[in-house]
């Protein structure tokens, strides 16, 4: 006999272990295998201010010019035919620093583009990038399926609430308003999975979560190298993950470079964060990312070389 008994699992209770990879998720019709290929999200910054100089308002027109909507929709439509798999909105800078844009101002800013990118590409994945409510359900009104939430590991819970309530995808990501930590990767785990209990226990569906560890919010340069090298970590909390490093300025400190020239030190990030388990990366220039990822795929899972190329089995 046993000195000590097993312990039954509770009735209706799960028995708590993650499913690695995670269940497949299906946005907008298209399903989404985690763990069979890593998946592209073009970002389309409709900002005066983007820190990867890619804002659309940069260029004169003003914030409510149709040559804005109509550059946005030639974006999207380029990342896609490039190999994006689904589209970032944003109409506010994430920059360090930034100037907080009004919700009026950033609704005019989103609200046109998501329209026009959603009649263009009626089959694509749109996200939409605010911190702001109102902003994220007038998006989703306007067609966007889900919601990146910059701020998700803070005290304000509506957008949890609202993807909730509205039954979409929910990206849980990591910040924090200094970059004060006694153990960085156990922290943002600990604030990461709150996030996601939180969102669970507000309605929203487990399988319906991505987390984000965050990269250059809230964290010093060395702070995300470690991150990025302890990426693999983030699979203890059972959801897929999504990196973002595009052009980043840690990647600028690292080789001393501007936004404009980081994309081979983006390429390099982008294989490490597949290396090391990323599902989704974050991205502004589309192909030179989606050759890199395949590469690492092609390396890192389980697929055939097929007539063009590296195929995911």
């Amino acid at each position: 006999m046993d000195a000590t008994p097993s312990v039954p699992l509770p009735v209706g209770a799960s028995t708590g272990i993650p499913q690695d990879p995670p269940a497949p998720l299906a946005i907008r019709g298209r399903s989404f295998v985690w763990g069979s290929r890593t998946f592209l999200m073009g970002v389309v910054n409709v900002t005066p201010d983007s820190f990867s100089g890619d804002g659309l308002l940069a260029t004169p027109g003003g914030d409510s010019d149709d040559a804005v909507v109509s550059a946005a929709v030639a974006q999207a439509v380029r990342m896609v035919v490039e190999g994006a798999d689904l589209l970032d909105i944003g109409g506010e800078s994430s920059r360090p620093g930034h100037p907080e844009v009004a919700e009026d101002l950033e609704l005019r800013r989103v609200v046109p583009v998501v329209q026009a990118v959603r009649a263009a590409l009626p089959e694509i994945p749109i996200s939409v990038d605010t911190v702001k409510l109102r902003v994220a359900a007038a998006a989703l009104d306007a067609g966007a399926d889900m919601i990146n939430d910059v701020c998700a590991v803070g005290a304000d819970d509506a957008l949890a609430r609202l993807a909730a309530e509205r039954r979409v995808t929910y990206v849980v990501m990591h910040t924090r308003t200094e970059a004060r930590y006694r153990n960085l990767v156990a922290e943002i785990l600990a604030e990461l999975q709150r996030a996601v209990d939180r969102a669970v226990a507000l309605g929203a569906a487990w399988e319906s979560l991505i987390v984000d560890p965050g990269i250059g919010f809230g964290k010093t340069p060395e702070q995300n190298l470690a991150v990025l090298r302890r990426l693999d970590a983030l699979r203890v909390l059972g959801r897929p993950i999504l990196v973002g490093t595009s052009r980043k300025s840690t990647i600028g400190k690292v080789l001393d470079l501007p936004a404009g020239e980081r994309v081979e030190g983006t390429l390099a990030t982008t294989a490490l964060a597949v290396a090391r388990g990323a599902d989704i990366v974050r991205i502004h220039d589309v192909e030179p990312n989606r050759r890199a990822a395949r590469m690492a795929d092609a390396v890192e899972r389980e697929g055939r070389i097929g007539e063009h190329g590296w195929e995911p089995r």
